[in-house]
C-alpha cells in the first residue's frame, strides 16, 4: 500500500506537470540530438585536430559505448542517489563534459570528453522518460508518452541540419558549447520542481554488484565497439575484432548468471518476465534499426550520390520527423480512448514496410526531393504508429521502481537496435556495392556497338580538352568505371531499403499475437 501511495504522490498537475514534462523532453532532445550533430562536423574537427578517419570515428564511438553501458544501469543508480539527485547530476555531467569536448585540443582528448558526455546522456534518456511517466496518471500515461516520443523522434533529425547550420555558420566547438545554456536550465528546473520516490535503503559499497558492473562494460563496451568499427576492420578478419566478439559474449553469459544469482542485482533482469516487456524490448530493437538506420542511410545517399550538402541532406528529414510529431498526441488519445497498442504497432510496421518499398522503386541516380518527400512523410507516420503504442505497451504492465527498470530495458534495446541497424547497413552497401558492380561489368560488352560509341564520345571529349588519344582512352574507361559503381552503389541502397521493408513486415504476425494487459481479457487471443 505505502508503495501505490508513494506512486501517487508522484503524480502531478497543473503548471508543475507542464514544467516537469518540458525538462523531460528538453533533456531527451540534448542526449539525442548530440547523438547524431558531431556527425556532420567530422570533416571539420578532422582539419582542426589532425586527426585521421579512423580516429575521428572515434568521437561517435565513444559516446555511443558510454551510452549503452549507463542505459541499463540508470533504475540502480537513481535509487542509490535518489532520482532527482541523479538526474540532476546527469545534467551537470553532460553540460561540463560538453564545454569540455568544445575547448579540447587534440583528438584523444575529445574522445574522451565525448566518453564523459556519453556517461552523462546515457541516464538523461532513461529517467527522463520515467519521470515523465510518472508524473501523469496511469489513465493519461499514453499521452506522456507521446510528449516524449517527440522528444526521441525528431532529435536524431534535428542533429545533421542544426549540425550542419552551426558548423557552417560559426565553428564545430559550438555544436558542443549550445548545450551549456540549455543543461544549466534544465539543472536549475529539475533540483526546483522533481520529485524523488522513495524505495528503501540505499546499499553500502560492499554490497554494491561491482562484478555486475564489469561484465555489463564486458558485454556491451565490447559489442558496441564491434558494430562501431567491424565493417572498416573487415568484420571477423581482424583479430580485435574477434578477441572483443568472444569477450562480449562471455560478458553476457557472465552478467545473466550473476544477475540472476546475485541478492542486489545492479540490472534486475527479473522484470523481463512482464509479457509486454519482453515483447516491447523487441519491438523498441526493431524501432532502434528502422528510425536510426533510415536517419543513417538517407542522409549519405543523398550526400555521396545525389551531391547534396550536409544541411540540405538534414532537412529533407525534417517533415518527416515533424509529421510524427504532430501525430504523436492524436496517437496518445487513441490510446486513451482504448484502442489497442498492437493493432497501431501492426498497421505502422505496414506502413514503415510500405516507405522501404516506395523508397527502394524511387533511387536512382538522380532521384529529387520531390520524389522522396511524401514517401518520408510516410515514414512520419509509420514511426508515430510505432513508437508511442510500443512504449506504452512495454510499460503498461509495470508499477512502481519496475517502471525506471522497464524503461532502461526498452532504452537500452532502442540504441542497440540504431547500432545494429547502421552497422550491417555500411556492411550491406560496401558488399552489395561489389557484387552488383561485377553483375554490371559483366552485361557490358566492350564489342557491343552503344558501349563503343560511348567510349568515343568520351575520348573524343578528353582530347578537345588537350589528352593524348592514349590519355583520353584511359581517362574514359576511368568515367565508365566511375558511373558503374556509382549505378552499384545505388543499387545496394535500393536493397538496403529493401531488405528493411521486410524486416518490419515480418514482425506483423508477432504483433498481433500480444496479449493487451493483464487488466483486460482479450477474447482475440483465446482461441
Amino acid at each position: 500500500m505505502t508503495a501505490t501511495l508513494d506512486q501517487d504522490s508522484l503524480i502531478e498537475y497543473g503548471y508543475r506537470r507542464v514544467i516537469i514534462t518540458i525538462i523531460a523532453v528538453l533533456c531527451a532532445l540534448l542526449e539525442i540530438v548530440d547523438t547524431t550533430i558531431v556527425n556532420v562536423a567530422l570533416n571539420d574537427m578532422k582539419g582542426t585536430l589532425g586527426a585521421t578517419l579512423t580516429d575521428i570515428a572515434w568521437v561517435i564511438t565513444a559516446y555511443a559505448i558510454a551510452n549503452v553501458i549507463v542505459i541499463p544501469m540508470t533504475s540502480w543508480l537513481s535509487q542509490q542517489f535518489g532520482r532527482r539527485n541523479y538526474f540532476a547530476a546527469s545534467i551537470i555531467i553532460f553540460t561540463v563534459a560538453s564545454f569540455l569536448c568544445g575547448n579540447s585540443t587534440n583528438i584523444w582528448e575529445l574522445v574522451f570528453f565525448r566518453f564523459i558526455q556519453g556517461m552523462g546522456g546515457g541516464a538523461l534518456l532513461v529517467t527522463a522518460q520515467t519521470i515523465i511517466t510518472e508524473s501523469y496518471p496511469p489513465a493519461k500515461r499514453s499521452m506522456a508518452q507521446a510528449i516524449y516520443g517527440m522528444g526521441v523522434i525528431v532529435g536524431p533529425t534535428l542533429g545533421p541540419p542544426l549540425g550542419g547550420y552551426i558548423v557552417d555558420h560559426f565553428s564545430w566547438p559550438y555544436i558542443f558549447y549550445i548545450n551549456v545554456p540549455l543543461g544549466i536550465i534544465a539543472v536549475l528546473l529539475t533540483l526546483t520542481f522533481v520529485k524523488s520516490p522513495k524505495y528503501g535503503e540505499k546499499q553500502a559499497a560492499k554490497d554494491v554488484d561491482w562484478w555486475g558492473v564489469v561484465f555489463l562494460i564486458m558485454f556491451i563496451g565490447s559489442l558496441q565497439f564491434v558494430l562501431e568499427h567491424g565493417q572498416q576492420d573487415d568484420w571477423f578478419s581482424n583479430s580485435t575484432i574477434v578477441i572483443l566478439s568472444v569477450t562480449s559474449v562471455l560478458g553476457l553469459l557472465f552478467f545473466v548468471w550473476r544477475e540472476l544469482t546475485y541478492d542486489r542485482p545492479i540490472v534486475n533482469l527479473r522484470v523481463l518476465k512482464d509479457k509486454n516487456l519482453q515483447v516491447g524490448v523487441v519491438m523498441s530493437f526493431i524501432l532502434g534499426f528502422g528510425l536510426f538506420g533510415s536517419t543513417f542511410v538517407i542522409p549519405i545517399y543523398t550526400q555521396s550520390i545525389l551531391g547534396w550538402t550536409a544541411t540540405d541532406a538534414g532537412l529533407l528529414l525534417i517533415p518527416s520527423s515533424l509529421m510524427t510529431g504532430f501525430m504523436m498526441p492524436f496517437i496518445g488519445k487513441m490510446i486513451q480512448n482504448g484502442v489497442p497498442q498492437k493493432y497501431m504497432v501492426a498497421i505502422g510496421l505496414c506502413v514503415f514496410f510500405g516507405f522501404s518499398f516506395v523508397m527502394y522503386s524511387r533511387l536512382t541516380n538522380d532521384t529529387g526531393a520531390e520524389h522522396m518527400f511524401w514517401p518520408l512523410i510516410f515514414r512520419g507516420v509509420g514511426l508515430g504508429l510505432l513508437f508511442v503504442p510500443v512504449m506504452t505497451l512495454s510499460l503498461s504492465t509495470l508499477s512502481g521502481k519496475s517502471i525506471g527498470e522497464g524503461a532502461a530495458f526498452t532504452g537500452m534495446m532502442r540504441q542497440l537496435g540504431g547500432s545494429f541497424g547502421i552497422a550491417l547497413i555500411t556492411t550491406f552497401i560496401s558488399r552489395f556495392s561489389q557484387s552488383h558492380r561485377v553483375n554490371l561489368l559483366a552485361n557490358l560488352d566492350p564489342t557491343d556497338f552503344e558501349v563503343q560509341q560511348r567510349i568515343n564520345q568520351m575520348q573524343a571529349s578528353f582530347i578537345a580538352k588537350g589528352f593524348t588519344p592514349n590519355e583520353a582512352l584511359g581517362k574514359a574507361y576511368q568515367l565508365l568505371e566511375g558511373s558503374v559503381m556509382k549505378q552499384a552503389t545505388v543499387l545496394s541502397y535500393m536493397d538496403v531499403f529493401l531488405y528493411i521493408g521486410i524486416l518490419f513486415i515480418a514482425c506483423v504476425p508477432f504483433v498481433l499475437m500480444i496479449k493487451q494487459g493483464k487488466n483486460k481479457v482479450d477474447t482475440s487471443s483465446l482461441h
